[in-house]
């Protein structure tokens, strides 16, 4: 389970002063306690997937499209369970996730289907 989705409960229903503060804050001397930009978050994710070996470029979008991608192979493909998860409002877009992991199986198939 990840921490955010906890986080977020704890500080919104156990700690309701603390709505509306920073989820991500900096930690450095001269922005300490100020929200984090996107940028930042971004330069973050880039510095850890290098230092972890991953040679893909990497972003925060690209985390959470292959969160997304894995929460429906999780769930076999229910959109609804995904969709309260990825805060997608539109049905329409989760769709594109469930697609592309389609096309994904699709690939797979053909190449397994080449071997036999």
């Amino acid at each position: 389970m990840s921490i955010t989705p906890v986080y977020l409960s704890i500080k919104t229903l156990d700690f309701p002063c603390y709505a509306g503060l920073p989820l991500f804050i900096a930690l450095d001397s001269a922005h300490s306690g100020h929200r984090l930009s996107g940028d930042g978050i971004c330069k973050m994710v880039v510095r850890h997937s290098e230092s972890a070996g991953i040679k893909k470029q990497m972003s925060p979008h690209r985390i959470r499209h292959s969160a997304i991608t894995a929460a429906l192979d999780a769930t076999d493909g229910d959109v609804r369970k995904v969709q309260k998860l990825s805060r997608h409002r539109n049905l329409n877009t989760l769709m594109i996730y469930d697609d592309n992991r389609g096309r994904d199986q699709q690939d797979v198939t053909e190449l397994l289907d080449g071997m036999f």
